[in-house]
């Protein structure tokens, strides 16, 4: 009875402290699912910060006819501008506030210079130097805007990309294609970089934006050309410059800014923040703009193709009406869409998020991937270092039964009284 009493006792001495000790282990596999949840780190960190969620826009909204508005309480009325088509978005979100026939073919005229300043303007330093060659000036549309390069001259590169923003100069776009591989490459390389950008209403056949047969642009995709452009500091430089000097061999001209909300010319009044963007004009697309302003910590786009009524002008009037009616709209209209490319499930939106998962968990530079396989999860094991061994309680309850069987065995030679 006594040998009995004393083996049942280790048994569940034995059972409790397996109980106690593995307790650790279930609470080993909290911390990890905890720390996958922190908040992103800072800059400078090991991991990027998780991106803003996005608002869900219903992206075929923009694909209908007339204008889309989604007001809420106290909103202001939306302006009826009587071009074609046109945007107004925040350029720092993407969304779209309103918009009229926003995928609309249309003729871009000089507005598409935009897709060729993105595409063109990291070939080549602003400092750089470049004698114009007389091959590089063939080919100018009959009636085009210049800004007076001449061949033999030597140009900055910047004195050149003045005369694209300032004098919309079909010739500085010349030479600056040729420049970046020649017409036919640029215009193959404008149009990879607009489908990059989302853009997919825009087909490119002359660089410059002359009328072309095929040539055809949207009021969506030059918001989202605009919207690029002013996250680029050397973009927004040129654009937003009113006048300049442009060299003519040992001598020096001035050239103003055509889009008259920046500079107040023929009686225009300018617009209040206006960073710039491009303004264009030929007899087929008629007058057509993409015009950014900044008012606090808010800046908007807007787009605006081929003004029905109210004359050459009436282009920046109907800007300057999308403009103030944006501003004022601040949080009172739902988006109807958005600016930004369609999220894959293979973005980098979706890889970063993944990677700040691994980083923390499975060590900073392991891949994503590897946490979904057996070799991933042990990997994952390792990094979180070493925790609560089951094989500890086991051999505690080894030596409890031996230590029972041994207390037997004495009793048993031990003489009776």
């Amino acid at each position: 009875m006594i040998v009995t009493s004393a083996l049942r006792h280790a048994a569940a001495g034995s059972a409790a402290m397996l109980l106690v000790l593995s307790a650790p282990v279930a609470d080993a596999a909290a911390p990890p699912l905890a720390r996958t949840a922190a908040p992103a780190l800072g800059p400078g960190s090991a991991t990027e910060p998780t991106p803003p969620a996005r608002r869900f826009v219903d992206p075929a909204r923009l694909d209908r006819t007339g204008t889309q508005v989604q007001p809420l309480a106290g909103a202001p009325a939306v302006p009826t501008p009587s071009a074609l088509s046109w945007v107004v978005a925040d350029a720092g979100t993407g969304e779209v506030l309103a918009a009229r026939d926003a995928h609309r073919k249309l003729p871009p005229a000089s507005t598409l210079k935009t897709l060729f300043a993105l595409t063109a303007l990291p070939h080549h330093e602003a400092s750089e130097q470049h004698t114009v060659a007389d091959e590089e000036l063939t080919g100018i549309g009959e009636g085009s805007s210049l800004v007076g390069v001449k061949e033999g001259y030597t140009y900055r590169v910047s004195d050149l990309w003045n005369g694209v923003f300032l004098s919309s100069g079909n010739d500085a776009v010349h030479v600056l294609a040729s420049m970046s591989g020649g017409w036919e490459s640029m215009a193959r390389q404008m149009q990879r970089k607009a489908r990059s950008l989302g853009a997919r209403d825009t087909h490119v056949v002359s660089p410059d934006g002359y009328d072309a047969p095929g040539q055809v642009s949207s009021a969506y995709d030059l918001a989202v050309f605009g919207r690029a452009g002013v996250q680029d500091p050397e973009f927004t430089r040129y654009c937003s410059t009113a006048y300049a000097d442009f060299p003519a061999g040992s001598w020096s001209y001035g050239i103003a800014n055509t889009n008259r909300l920046l500079t107040g010319a023929d009686g225009v009044g300018r617009y209040p923040g206006l960073i710039g963007i491009k303004n264009g004009y030929t007899s087929n697309a008629g007058n057509t703009l993409v015009a950014a302003a900044r008012r606090g910590e808010r800046t908007l786009v807007v787009s605006v193709m081929n003004p029905q009524s109210g004359g050459g002008l009436a282009v920046y009037e109907e800007a300057r009406s999308l403009l103030d009616w944006g501003f004022e709209a601040a949080g009172k209209v739902r988006p109807v869409g958005s600016l930004l490319p369609p999220k894959s499930p293979d973005s980098p939106e979706d890889g970063r998020t993944e990677g700040r998962a691994v980083s923390v968990r499975g060590g900073a530079g392991a891949p994503a991937a590897a946490l979904g396989s057996p070799a991933g999860r042990s990997a994952a094991a390792e990094a979180e270092g070493p925790g609560p061994s089951v094989a500890l309680p086991l051999s505690l309850v080894g030596s409890a039964c031996a230590a029972a069987l041994a207390l037997w065995a004495w009793r048993r030679r031990a003489p009776r009284v």
